[in-house]
């Protein structure tokens, strides 16, 4: 009997996931278990899919989940390939000077969560077959650090899937690390702030998602004005995760970048000295 990891395949909108598997029997059921919760949180549940053509996903996967037909009839089940080529050779029509894949892909999960606001949905929940950039790791790395800069404003709950059978060990490592969330690493959550402009961040950062912390902090570099980073929700952050703050703190001179945090997290930046780029505001001093 095949066993599937029940958290990871309910996230929360602003969750992005990494989930290794092992085969097609392990695929198949992740995506049932997956698509079944999307549409009981009554999200706009969108299968992007390269091991298998939408329509053999479909197939298979319509008599597998209660409704699917109606659903799916109703715009709140999409199933695409996950290349603009393949979606192309779809609809019959040409790519030429189209967008690379990883664009292509974000584009369609902005897309998509345009249509579940019209629709009145709660929000998308997105299934990415990562199969897709086996060949070009580069364009799926990417994909996943550019797509971390979707989930700050909640609407968005994805899960990327793995096999492990394609994918070396080292890749998946790297894969994982990409994600602030994924199997036996911190969780990182996140929310974007507008007054101030920001992030609010709990969970936990180390070494295992510490590239996923780096894109969600470098979308502040660009910010205009000041920054809040609130890291009171943080248990804990390690040393070489939290000179990332002053990293990005760097990044934007003439600007001030301001971490509130408890007295753990304040520690380490005051170890490190990065609150000589930072201001550090430790709860209880405000």
């Amino acid at each position: 009997m095949v066993k599937v990891t029940g958290s990871v395949l309910d996230p929360d909108l602003g969750d992005h996931v990494c989930l290794p598997f092992l085969g097609e029997r392990e695929r198949m059921a992740a995506t049932r278990v997956f698509t079944a919760n999307g549409l009981r949180r009554r999200t706009k549940v969108v299968i992007i899919t390269h091991a298998d053509s939408p329509e053999r996903t479909r197939e298979w996967l319509a008599p597998l989940v209660p409704g699917f037909a109606s659903e799916e009839a109703a715009g709140r089940v999409t199933i695409l390939p996950a290349t603009p080529c393949a979606a192309a050779e779809e609809a019959d029509t040409a790519t030429a000077g189209g967008p690379a894949d990883h664009e292509w892909l974000l584009g369609e999960l902005v897309a998509a969560g345009e249509q579940a606001r019209e629709m009145g949905c709660h929000g998308v929940y997105a299934l990415v077959d990562a199969s897709w950039g086996l060949r070009d790791g580069r364009a799926r790395e990417a994909f996943e650090a550019a797509a971390n800069a979707l989930f700050g404003e909640r609407w968005l709950a994805a899960v990327c899937q793995y096999d492990r059978h394609l994918f070396p060990s080292e890749t998946m490592d790297r894969a994982a690390a990409i994600h602030p969330i994924a199997p036996e690493q911190a969780l990182l959550r996140y929310t974007n702030l507008e007054e101030p402009a920001g992030l609010r961040l709990s969970g936990d950062v180390d070494v295992t998602n510490r590239p996923a912390f780096a894109s969600v902090l470098a979308q502040l570099e660009p910010v205009a004005g000041d920054v809040v980073i609130d890291a009171t929700g943080l248990g804990f952050i390690d040393a070489g995760s939290a000179q990332l703050m002053a990293v990005t703190a760097l990044a934007r001179p003439g600007r001030a970048t301001v971490v509130l945090c408890r007295r753990p997290v304040a520690r380490v930046l005051r170890l490190i000295r990065a609150d000589e780029a930072v201001t550090v505001r430790q709860v209880g001093d405000v």
